[in-house]
């Protein structure tokens, strides 16, 4: 089959990730099928003419639209995304990421023939917790340190488990930090968002903690790459998808107020439940396996990022 003629569903395509996802497959030839309940993702994200059905991944007419579609890839990203939600709330949590995969995965077994390949979005950072080595690779213990990191680690156990069921094939990605262009502002995930809106708007802004601590900051047109290959590679994985490098949050503040011109010093609050303190990723094995690789630095990458929020500021 031609790659032309090929579909793909996405849930969460008109969140962050997922809209950058949908142009990278629109523009390489795909047919796209987006799932979205907007409770995150905005419409302004995606092409007007896309086919976007609006619902939530937990919905039993979720099978019926798999049928429908009959896509020869889905890509899973819809989740709930907040660590300090799922703190708060981790039955929610878990209703989300676990029963809305086996839903999902579920519409996928009840396809007669040609089942899809999954690719499985989940991430890295909150499931290794506070690793002992750093950069972390795919060995690395599990230790979650939060019910979100809990349950996106969960549908993982189920993969290879519908495998057998159905002969599911599958990729897992296991991500770092994403940020860039389109990233929401509100929620502890994207503090680069969170940190450009603010100083663009001439707003106070608190960090949680020293600011020592360190994350993998990973570009989104490098983690669509990613993805992208694991779709059209027969390894499982799981594949980590990071830079091998830890920024700490200080730094981050830095280079952003640089590229947006602010000048007052960062507040400093208490450290919040279930934050990690130093992570990065060791992305070899995907290097291997994928043949991907980081393209953007995070110098690069927060120029860029912060000169799409000045856009949409004006």
């Amino acid at each position: 089959m031609d790659i032309e003629t090929k579909t793909a569903l996405v849930t969460g395509a008109a969140g962050f990730i997922g809209s950058h996802l949908v142009d990278r497959l629109l523009a390489d030839g795909y047919k796209v099928v987006g799932i979205d309940d907007l409770s995150s993702g905005k419409l302004e994200n995606l092409p007007a003419d896309i086919d976007l059905r609006q619902m939530d991944i937990r919905d039993p007419e979720l099978k019926n639209v798999v049928t429908d579609v009959q896509p020869d890839v889905v890509f899973h990203l819809a989740a709930q995304i907040s660590v300090s939600v799922s703190t708060r709330e981790p039955q929610l949590d878990a209703d989300v990421n676990v029963g809305g995969a086996l839903n999902l995965l579920e519409g996928i077994r009840a396809l007669d023939t040609n089942r899809p390949k999954l690719v499985y979005i989940t991430s890295g950072g909150t499931a290794y917790g506070d690793p002992e080595i750093v950069p972390a690779d795919e060995s690395t213990p599990i230790r979650p340190l939060s019910p979100y990191g809990a349950s996106k680690y969960a549908v993982e156990m189920y993969l290879p488990i519908y495998e057998q069921l159905c002969g599911l094939t599958y990729s897992i990605i296991r991500l770092a930090n994403i940020y860039g262009p389109r990233q929401d502002p509100h929620g502890e995930a994207g503090v680069v968002a969170i940190f450009a809106k603010a100083m663009l708007a001439g707003k106070p802004l608190t960090i949680f903690g020293d600011g020592n601590d360190e994350r993998d900051y990973v570009y989104v047109g490098d983690v669509v790459d990613a993805i992208s290959r694991a779709s059209v590679n027969s390894l499982p994985g799981p594949f980590n998808v990071g830079t091998g490098i830890g920024t700490s949050t200080n730094r981050i503040f830095e280079l952003v107020a640089q590229h947006c011109g602010h000048s007052e010093a960062a507040i400093h609050g208490p450290d919040r439940l279930g934050d990690i303190n130093r992570i990065s990723l060791d992305y070899s094995k995907a290097k291997r396996e994928l043949g991907w690789t980081p393209q953007v630095s995070v110098e690069d990458g927060l120029k860029t990022t912060v000169d799409w929020f000045k856009q949409q500021a004006d």
